[in-house]
C-alpha cells in the first residue's frame, strides 16, 4: 500500500513530497513527521527503503506507507492534552508522532498483539528519547504499550478522545470500535476497504467520512481459551504525574520561554534568521548588476581594457579562492540545542541537570 508520492533521499525530502501531494496539510502534523526519522524504525538491512512511500513488513514488524500515516494524522485532528488509543500500535512510530502533539498532559496508549513487536517498539522509543536531535523541541507524551488482542479490551476501560485502528475492521466490529470513543471524539480506521473517519457527535450520534481507498490486513479474531472465555486486555491506567515530573515540565517550559525571548530580543522583529553560512573571501570590485538567488550573490563586473590587461592574474586568484570556499559556504552551521546548553549552564547539581535533560545522550 502506498507509492502515491516520489521517494525521498532523506526524511525531510519525503515530508516535502508528502506536503506537495497534499497528504500533509497542517503545520503540527508536518512538525511531528519531521521530528521523527522514519528510517529509525526500520531494521538496519532495510533502511534503503525507508523514504519510499511504501508499506514495510518483516515478520511481525509492520509500517504503513507514509501517505497513509499522513492521512491518519490529519484526520485525527490532534491537539495538546487529548487522550489517544492506538489499536495495533506496532513499532510505535505513529504513537511517537502523536505524542509530540499531545504534550505532557495527554494520554498515549497502544495495544499490540505480538509481544516481540512490543519489545521492538520500546527499543525504538528509548532510542528516540535518548538520541533524537528534535526531542527537546517538544514536550513529549510518552506512549505506553500493552500486549493483547484489541478486540478483547475490557468493557470497563476508559473512553478516549482519539482512536486509530491499524488493521482492517469488519463491519460487525464497527460498533465495538465506536464505543471506545468519548462524545466529541474521533475514530479513524480502515472499514470496508476505505480509510474512514467517524466523529461521535452525541451519545448515539455519529458522523462518518470516507477518506481514501486502502487495503489493510484484517483484524485477527480472538482465540478462545479452553474454558471458552477470552482473555481481557486491560489498558494502562491514566496515572497522575508526580510532583517531581511536573516540576521538570515547568522548569523546561520556563527555560524555553526565556530562550524564545532572548531570540526575539536578538533578532529585533522576531523573524527567524536564515541559516548562517561561512563568509566568502571577496576582493573589492566594481559591479554593474547584482542578482540575489538562494542566498548567493552573482555579479557582472564593469571591465575596461586596462583592467583586463593588468588584473588577469588577480582574477584567476579570485576564481581559485571562490572555488575553494564554495563547498564550505553552502554548509550551514550545525544546529545548536539551546535548551541543553542553558540547562548545563545552570548552577545546579549534575544529577538534577541530567534529570531535566531526561538523561539524554549529547
Amino acid at each position: 500500500m502506498g507509492g502515491a508520492v516520489s521517494a525521498g533521499e532523506d526524511n525531510d525530502e519525503l515530508i516535502d513530497n508528502l506536503k506537495e501531494a497534499q497528504y500533509i496539510r497542517t503545520e503540527l502534523v508536518e512538525q511531528a513527521f519531521r521530528a521523527i526519522d522514519r528510517a529509525d524504525y526500520y531494521l538496519e538491512e532495510f533502511k534503503d527503503n525507508a523514504y519510499k512511500d511504501l508499506a514495510w513488513k518483516h515478520g511481525n514488524i509492520h509500517l504503513s506507507a507514509p501517505c497513509i500515516y499522513s492521512e491518519v494524522m490529519e484526520a485525527l485532528d490532534l491537539q495538546p492534552g487529548l487522550s489517544f488509543l492506538n489499536l495495533g500500535s506496532g513499532t510505535g512510530y505513529l504513537s511517537s508522532m502523536v505524542g509530540l502533539i499531545l504534550g505532557p498532559f495527554g494520554v498515549n496508549h497502544g495495544v499490540e498483539l505480538h509481544s516481540d513487536v512490543i519489545e521492538y517498539a520500546k527499543q525504538k522509543l528509548d532510542f528516540f528519547i535518548k538520541t533524537s536531535d528534535s526531542f527537546d523541541k517538544f514536550e513529549f507524551c510518552e506512549p505506553s504499550f500493552v500486549t493483547g488482542n484489541c478486540l478483547e479490551i475490557s468493557p470497563d476501560c476508559t473512553q478516549y478522545d482519539r482512536v486509530y485502528c491499524g488493521a482492517g475492521v469488519q463491519k460487525e466490529h464497527e460498533d465495538y470500535m465506536k464505543n471506545l470513543l468519548k462524545v466529541g471524539g474521533i475514530l479513524v480506521m480502515p472499514l470496508e476497504e476505505k480509510l474512514t473517519k467517524i466523529t461521535r457527535t452525541g451519545p448515539s450520534a455519529w458522523e462518518t467520512k470516507k477518506i481514501l481507498a486502502v487495503s489493510f490486513a484484517p483484524l485477527i479474531q480472538p482465540n478462545q481459551a479452553d474454558s471458552g472465555k477470552s482473555r481481557l486486555v486491560h489498558l494502562p491506567p491514566v496515572a497522575v504525574r508526580s510532583l517531581q515530573d511536573l516540576a521538570r515540565i515547568a522548569i523546561r517550559g520556563t527555560i524555553k520561554k526565556i530562550i524564545h525571548q532572548e531570540t526575539l530580543s536578538k533578532n529585533g522583529n522576531g523573524l527567524k534568521n536564515p541559516p548562517r553560512f561561512k563568509r566568502r573571501r571577496l576582493r573589492r570590485r566594481r559591479m554593474e548588476t547584482i542578482v540575489f538567488l538562494d542566498k548567493e550573490v552573482f555579479a557582472s563586473r564593469i571591465s575596461n581594457p586596462s583592467d583586463d590587461n593588468n588584473n588577469s592574474e588577480e582574477m584567476e586568484e579570485e576564481r581559485r579562492d571562490e572555488e575553494e570556499t564554495k563547498p564550505s559556504e553552502l554548509k550551514p552551521d550545525p544546529p545548536v540545542n539551546f535548551l541543553r546548553e542553558k540547562v548545563l549552564s545552570l548552577p545546579l547539581p549534575d544529577p538534577l541537570k541530567y534529570y531535566l535533560l531526561y538523561y539524554r545522550e549529547k
